[in-house]
């Protein structure tokens, strides 16, 4: 964060000083909301919790060196003090943390927080914000779009999904004098969201990749998730630039909603202002496309992380780091040599006995279901006899067309030639998952956790396919694809599955 004394930050917060000796104690380390994050000079923000309270932890805080605490009370030592003013609604409410929040202390420190991360944007004028939404696939392109901008100087991005009003300014605040990009992942349950989180940190250039069935069951239709992802292209200056996937018919008529200067990505749309032809996958399904750009000679681009869906999000980086100033030449560059930043994203590890793990469990909805189990098809594809194993939980937030939804996942794995599907959990989604998976033909089998689930697979691994003589001296085995929404915690199979055997790769 840059430098702000005790009083600065209670004036920006309208909160006040307590047990506070010199007000003109300057913060110079980062603002951390886990008292085990705090470093000498920082600032420790005490969330209320539900299980936990920051509160109790503010001593402790202080002790690691904090100049000060961000309270909704006074604890005893240097704190500033922001008085609970009700619960949020509507636009602010956008946060798990709200529902145990009796007394709307909680929603005052995010309060405070919001105005602390939009003072210090507002103190940076070099910095160049590019926000991110969309259904499915916003973390993966974030990651993309941080490592293109990096090439062109100190870039700030969230780690894995901190995208929502607590998330979102706490990356804010990791912006110095010295940073020349932000990377801002933006995520909404209901329509005003993402137009509050765009004014904390107002974004020059905004990306949007999709309207899908993504919480379907908060907003209750894929208008309203239109409408609500919209929001971050009203949000632009008239001299920034919206980057509108042109695949998606909903998303490219935002540009009507936007007084900034648009351009488009596609795959499938061949009109789009950046495109990809010829893609190819590798044998884990890493892919490999020409990249035609407005202006530019056609360029091959290679990837590093795997699924044909990153294309479409490779586009969009590059879009958004043509719009942020850089050379084409640079960001290809940069591309090609990411690897997946977040966890449990598409993480594909390959085991010393060739079994492949393709650990995609942080998070779940139709469209990105469909996208693994694409990528599970294509890696098991390029291995002659191997069996594709898809370890597949619930999809959360669905609302009423869940089960439908749920019971769609058969034909994508009937469509890419699925082996066996392991269903973790017995809920009415599951069982009509599993139902729908035997019709197609799928071999099927529900097991109640992830415990159960991983003995499952370890049992599959253990017999070569039938009539298969040679399969022990195989280099590349069998697939595995383990996802759900992230409660879920799928990844715990994919890394017991890992741990069996010794990664190469």
């Amino acid at each position: 964060m840059i430098e702000l004394s005790v009083k600065d930050i209670a004036q920006i917060t309208g909160g006040y000083l307590d047990c506070v000796a010199d007000p003109s104690a300057t913060v110079t380390a980062s603002v951390e909301f886990d008292s085990r994050e705090v470093r000498p000079g920082g600032l420790f923000v005490a969330f209320p919790g539900a299980r936990v309270d920051g509160h109790d932890f503010a001593a402790q805080a202080v002790a690691a060196g904090a100049v000060a605490v961000l309270a909704a009370r006074p604890v005893g030592i240097p704190a500033i003090v922001v008085e609970p003013t009700g619960r949020p609604t509507g636009a602010e409410a956008n946060a798990d943390i709200y529902a145990h929040d009796v007394d709307g202390s909680a929603a005052a420190v995010v309060r405070a927080l919001s105005a602390l991360a939009q003072a210090v944007v507002e103190r940076l004028p070099q910095l160049n914000v590019v926000g991110v939404t969309g259904s499915a696939g916003k973390t993966s392109t974030k990651d993309l779009i941080a490592t293109a901008l990096r090439a062109d100087g100190p870039t700030v991005a969230p780690p894995g999904s901190f995208n929502n009003e607590i998330g979102h300014p706490y990356t804010a605040l990791r912006c110095t004098q010295d940073t020349r990009h932000l990377v801002a992942e933006l995520s909404a349950r209901g329509v005003g969201h993402i137009a509050h989180l765009a004014r904390i940190a107002p974004p020059r250039v905004g990306v949007v990749l999709n309207v899908g069935s993504a919480h379907l069951g908060e907003f209750g239709s894929r208008a309203n998730i239109a409408q609500a992802k919209g929001e971050l292209v009203e949000a632009l200056p008239a001299n920034g630039t919206a980057v509108l996937n042109a695949d998606d018919a909903l998303v490219a008529a935002m540009a009507a909603r936007t007084p900034a200067q648009v351009v488009t990505f596609g795959v499938d749309n061949q009109e789009a202002d950046y495109r990809a032809t010829d893609i190819e996958l590798d044998d884990v399904a890493r892919p490999t496309f020409v990249l035609h750009a407005p202006g530019l000679a056609p360029t091959r681009v290679r990837l590093r992380v795997f699924g044909r869906h990153q294309v479409s999000n490779a586009l969009a980086a590059v879009a958004a780091a043509r719009a942020s100033g850089m050379e084409l030449a640079d960001i290809v560059a940069a591309l090609e040599g990411h690897t997946n930043a977040s966890a449990h994203r598409m993480d594909v590890r390959t085991r010393a006995d060739g079994v492949t793990i393709i650990d995609d469990a942080y998070n779940a909805n139709p469209d990105s279901m469909a996208a693994a189990i694409a990528a599970l098809g294509y890696t098991t594809a390029s291995r002659p006899d191997a069996r594709s194993i898809a370890v597949l939980g619930e999809m959360g937030e669905l609302g009423e067309d869940a089960p439908a939804a749920h019971a769609a996942l058969a034909h994508e794995l009937s469509k890419f030639d699925v082996d066996h599907l392991v269903v973790v959990g017995e809920s009415p989604n599951c069982v009509a998952l599993a139902n729908a998976a035997r019709t197609q033909g799928v071999a099927t089998i529900v097991a109640g956790d992830s415990a159960a689930a991983t003995e499952h697979v370890r049992e599959l691994l253990r017999q070569a396919p039938a009539g298969v003589a040679d399969w022990a001296s195989r280099e590349a085995k069998d697939v595995v694809l383990t996802k759900a929404s992230n409660v879920q915690q799928l990844w715990r199979v994919a890394e017991a599955l890992v741990a069996d055997g010794p990664a190469r790769g």
